[in-house]
């Protein structure tokens, strides 16, 4: 009898192993140039070798840009990935959407990497940020909640390379890891009423990036 019962307890172990890794997703960036289970908004997409692995690349263009998931919608869970810009001030925003419903509506949260290793405080401070477009943009929130919505990385990575960004989405909570930090670069509540969208990557006003190793787990 006993062995019946711990072989019982080794079978439902299983299945909700198996049940848990099911729920997580990594899609084929490299998928993204063929248009093949995405959709390109506003920039041209590329596959680049970096230091001998292939990556997806977004060139510069007015306007934000992203390439959303197609039939797939994010509720709530975590979503990770690597991301490259660059040392150029102003011209290096990239990040994640998510909760979108169309190509101008949806949250993100992205980065700008001229500002990690500033010397200037203020602009350290500007390093991640919030949104949710289209009703609030980063200048909205920045002059109405200056330093609520946007914070500086904890242990800021090179600004030229590429740093691993770990996004947990709990409605209605948001919290933001880089790297292997055991604190938060950034915790904000939602302002958004959405429960759930296309998720996707997205680069800023005149900036291209690199994105590798995308991996979303959805949570009830």
């Amino acid at each position: 009898m006993k062995k019946v019962i711990m072989a019982f307890v080794s079978f439902v172990c299983l299945v909700n192993i198996s049940s848990a890794q099911t729920r997580s997703l990594i899609p084929d960036l490299l998928k993204i140039v063929q248009n093949d289970g995405w959709k390109v908004v506003n920039r041209n997409a590329s596959i680049l070798n970096e230091n001998g692995s292939p990556v997806i690349y977004f060139d510069s263009k007015q306007g934000d840009g992203f390439a959303k998931l197609e039939n797939y919608e994010f509720n709530n869970g975590i979503i990770e990935v690597d991301l490259k810009g660059k040392d150029v001030q102003g011209s290096s925003f990239l990040g994640i959407a998510f909760r979108g419903v169309n190509d101008s509506t949806y949250d993100a949260i992205y980065f700008r990497p001229f500002n990690f290793l500033s010397k200037d405080s203020l602009r350290q401070n500007h390093s991640v940020q919030y949104i949710s477009q289209p009703v609030y943009t980063w200048n909205k929130l920045r002059e109405n909640n200056p330093g609520k919505y946007e914070n500086k990385i904890v242990e800021a990575p090179n600004p030229n390379s590429f740093f691993h960004a770990k996004i947990i989405i709990k409605k209605h909570q948001i919290t933001v890891f880089i790297n292997n930090s055991i604190e938060p670069s950034l915790v904000v509540n939602e302002l958004s009423g959405r429960t759930g969208g296309w998720i996707g990557l997205w680069v800023g006003n005149y900036s291209d990036g690199s994105f590798a190793n995308l991996k979303i787990t959805k949570e009830d």
